[in-house]
C-alpha cells in the first residue's frame, strides 16, 4: 500500500451564525503544502520546482505519490486540481516553462489544449493536473492504491 501527505491551502469557511467569519483549517494536519525533502528530493530538484510553481499558481489538493521502488515509469507522481479549463492549462503552461531549464527540454504535454487532464512528463517526476470533476472521476489516488482522507464538506477558498 502506498502512502500519501494530503495537502491543502484550502481554507473553509464555516456558514452557521455562530461561527459566521471563523475559519478552520481544512485538515488538522494539513501544512502549507508538500515539501520536497519529505520525499527525499532536496531544494531545487524537479519536485521541488514542481511543488513552488503548483503553490504560486494555487494548484488545489496536491498529493504526491512516492513510487521509488514501485514503478519505473517515474520516482514521484504529483496529482493537483485547478479551479477551472484555463487555470489548468496556465498551471500547465507555467510550469513547463519552470522545468525547461532544468531538465534541459520541454517536457512532455498532453491534453493542454482540452485542459481538462493535462499530463506533464518530467522524466523523474509526472504531474497530473485535473479540474475537479474529472479528478473525481478518473480517481488516480484510488488506482495507485493511496488511502485518501475522507470526502470533506464543500470548501471556498479564502483568498
Amino acid at each position: 500500500m502506498l502512502a500519501a501527505r494530503h495537502y491543502r491551502r484550502i481554507t473553509v469557511i464555516i456558514g452557521s451564525d455562530a461561527t459566521a467569519g471563523r475559519l478552520h483549517a481544512a485538515h488538522p494536519d494539513a501544512q502549507d503544502r508538500p515539501e520536497a525533502k519529505d520525499y527525499g528530493a532536496e531544494k531545487g530538484s524537479i519536485l521541488d520546482l514542481t511543488l513552488q510553481r503548483l503553490d504560486d499558481d494555487q494548484a488545489q489538493e496536491v498529493v504526491v505519490i512516492d513510487l521509488r521502488g514501485k514503478s519505473s515509469i517515474c520516482d514521484q507522481m504529483v496529482v493537483a486540481s485547478g479551479r477551472a479549463q484555463r487555470h489548468v492549462a496556465a498551471m500547465a503552461e507555467h510550469l513547463a516553462e519552470d522545468l525547461k531549464p532544468l531538465i534541459g527540454r520541454a517536457p512532455a504535454i498532453e491534453g493542454l489544449p482540452a485542459g481538462d487532464w493535462v499530463l506533464l512528463d518530467a522524466g523523474d517526476v509526472i504531474v497530473h493536473l485535473f479540474r475537479p470533476e474529472v479528478r473525481a472521476f478518473y480517481n488516480l489516488e484510488k488506482m495507485w492504491g493511496v488511502e485518501l482522507a475522507e470526502a470533506t464538506p464543500s470548501r471556498s477558498s479564502a483568498s
